[in-house]
């Protein structure tokens, strides 16, 4: 191995990715048990490595050099060799001061809650410090000195301005979960949450809903490993160079999502934009059809409507969102379902393919769209859900290449 990154478990890491971005070396994952991290860092030929959970800690006793910041943070994340010796960084610290940065909130006076009590969380606190937070807690499931629980920030600490989550709780392939339910916290003024797969977590979702900045932890990744990658190279990048790899790396991750209502053009507009672009394509209503074994007509006719909404949920939540990189045509209907729009926007910017009424034409295999007078009444209860769900508003008023255009240039460049 010459770069790479350690962990107990790595199949979420985008890593390699960041790295392939910054420079031209092999950067590669490496998963180890805990009995084997020892002998890996005495035996090992690597020139430079990244450290994950649960590891931060667990290598400072293998390095006869360790960084006074990470030291007084305690936890290491980055090792580089030199002369046969492991030197000991922590460029996490440099990535969450990036973070909050980007996202334009400040922790000077504020009251600051940190979930989670491991490298990160000790991280996390040394930022809030340098920042200039008026009060730091660390919450984690059980107490001790210094750390209290979650009943306790929800009774007694209403209050807190900031949250940083620095758990795994939300992360893929668990997407659902949040760490915290945010409405009880009615000063907060921003949220970060370390859990950058998937794009946006549930708690980062819940926030921007509430109107609260947040942010995920891919910018911070891409910050911390540029930092790395200095370390282990010695060298500095340019000025902006965090912001160009997030901005590549967000459109290579996220899913464009096609919404509308029937006959409004997504699955055709949704092939020339996966063709254009190199993207897989899906059709959620031709992936229901081909798991269940029926048209969508007979399944309606034989179990219903809420069979059929019932499994499409299943393909959108435990399937479709929880990729990355795809191009979405939804039934029209996906949107009717929260939780349908909230697992597509984790990993997805959505479209709303917005085609006039007198310009959606019936047709006899869409159960809810036979007729003019069914299509009139579904443009009527769901234009208003469309529109709130949707990142971005389509008119369509040219054909389908010029509409699949105007989505793939703005996709490619907001």
């Amino acid at each position: 191995m010459q770069y790479g990154c350690i962990a107990e478990r790595l199949g979420h890491s985008f890593s390699p990715e960041i790295h392939a971005l910054l420079a031209d070396y092999s950067y590669e994952l490496c998963e180890l048990a805990p009995h084997e991290v020892g002998p890996f860092l005495k035996e090992g030929d690597f020139c430079g490595i990244n450290v994950t959970i649960p590891y931060k800690e667990t290598v400072i006793p293998y390095l006869s050099f360790v960084d006074e910041e990470a030291k007084r943070i305690g936890a290491v994340n980055t090792i580089v060799r030199r002369d046969g010796k492991l030197y000991g960084y922590n460029t996490d610290f440099y990535g969450m001061c990036a973070l909050f940065e980007h996202m334009g909130v400040s922790l000077a006076g504020r009251k600051v809650a940190i979930l989670g009590t491991g490298g990160t969380s000790r991280t996390s606190r040394a930022v809030a410090e340098a920042l200039g937070a008026s009060e730091i807690l660390l919450v984690s499931r059980r107490a001790r000195d210094g750390v209290i629980t979650y009943d306790d920030l929800y009774q007694e600490h209403s209050d807190v301005e900031i949250l940083i989550n620095t758990t795994p709780v939300g992360m893929y392939p668990h997407p659902d979960a949040a760490a915290v339910d945010v409405r009880s916290f009615p000063r907060l003024q921003g949220v970060a949450d370390a859990v950058y797969n998937p794009v946006r977590s549930t708690l980062v979702l819940e926030a921007r809903r509430l109107g609260i900045p947040a942010e995920g932890g891919l910018f911070m990744l891409i910050a911390q490993a540029m930092r790395a990658s200095e370390i282990f190279l010695d060298k500095t990048y340019p000025k902006g160079t965090v912001e160009r790899i997030y901005e590549i790396l967000l459109r290579r991750k996220e899913n464009l999502v096609l919404i509308g209502m029937p006959g409004s053009g997504k699955s055709t507009v949704g092939r020339l934009l996966a063709h254009s672009l190199g993207r897989e394509f899906v059709d959620t209503d031709e992936l229901v059809v081909h798991t269940d074994g029926r048209e969508i007509s007979d399944i309606f006719k034989e179990d219903g409507e809420v069979f059929f909404r019932d499994l499409e949920t299943r393909m959108l939540c435990e399937g479709v969102a929880q990729r990355n990189g795809l191009v979405v045509a939804t039934g029209g209907g996906a949107i009717l379902r929260e939780e349908n729009v909230a697992a597509l926007r984790r990993n997805g910017r959505l479209y709303f393919l917005d085609r006039e009424l007198k310009d959606l034409l019936p047709t006899p295999d869409r159960p809810l769209a036979s007729s003019a007078e069914d299509i009139r009444r579904r443009y009527e209860e769901r234009y208003a859900l469309y529109t709130a769900a949707a990142d971005r508003r389509i008119e369509i008023s040219g054909d389908a290449e010029q509409t699949a255009w105007e989505i793939g240039k703005d996709f490619g460049t907001r």
